[in-house]
């Protein structure tokens, strides 16, 4: 694994240095570059890494701004002392958030998160995996969801979603009892980050869990209409070409 740590204090760069030789022994620090202006040249001159860990504020800035002004093809983790960019950084497509001082055990599940997504291919297991499942590794499906919605924020985690829906091109999540709180991301990208198992996209509005159906009716010769609790506003229909996935989802095949 190829690493690039984005971190202007040394003592911290040299403590992440050592927690990457005790939990990665085999990953690669390519650099370690210390401002904004540093990681936007980098970026832009070198080949993407398998993985990169950025400090929030930097010398010359935050960090944030690496990612407006350069191309950064590659799972981030962000390492702060502070938690208050937590919903930034996940505007950013971070793969995780770790305070300082950072935890050896914190950092092994961060890089196991990143494998498990399959943004970093884990060599050492490759052969392995591959006998077992095809060569595909075991996906990590999302544990939480942070939103803000105002000046609040609320942790809502997959048992508590109803559903997730799209209304006016804007993504929102509908909670068990009847709330819709803002996502920022779309119904594509959402759908590979839920549990296939609990989750399921009916068409092209709606994502359901399957706890949140409460009653099906036939449509049409091939289409179902589902009945949601809480209730969608629309008819939740399910499109032709899910029906028949969406038959096999409830009966768990």
């Amino acid at each position: 694994m190829k690493v690039l740590i984005v971190e202007d204090e040394p003592a911290a760069a040299q403590r992440m240095r050592r927690l990457l030789a005790e939990v990665e022994p085999e990953a690669v620090v390519l650099r370690v570059v210390e401002t904004v202006r540093e990681a936007v040249e980098w970026f832009a001159n070198n080949e993407a890494p398998d993985l990169a860990f950025f400090d929030v504020q930097l010398a010359d800035g935050e960090s944030f701004a690496v990612f407006e002004r350069a191309s950064v093809e590659c799972p981030v983790v962000f390492t702060t002392a502070y938690d208050a960019h937590a919903l930034q950084a996940f505007r950013v497509n971070a793969v995780d958030y770790l305070l300082k001082p950072i935890k050896a055990e914190e950092l092994r599940e961060a890089i196991a998160r990143v494998q498990r997504l399959g943004l970093v291919r884990d060599h050492t297991a490759l052969s392995t995996s591959a006998a077992h499942d095809g060569g595909e590794g075991p996906r990590a499906f999302i544990k939480r969801f942070l939103i803000r919605y105002g000046d609040h924020f609320r942790v809502v985690v997959p048992d508590d979603i109803a559903y997730i829906h799209s209304m006016e091109k804007n993504t929102f999540l509908r909670t068990r009892e009847g709330r819709d709180l803002p996502l920022d991301e779309s119904l594509d990208r959402l759908e590979k980050q839920l549990d296939p198992e609990m989750f399921h996209r009916i068409n092209r509005q709606v994502i359901t869990h399957i706890r949140s159906i409460k009653e099906l009716l036939a449509y049409s010769k091939s289409r179902v209409k589902v009945i949601l609790d809480p209730a969608y506003g629309q008819d939740a229909v399910v499109s032709s070409e899910r029906s028949a996935g969406f038959k096999r989802w409830l009966s768990g095949q």
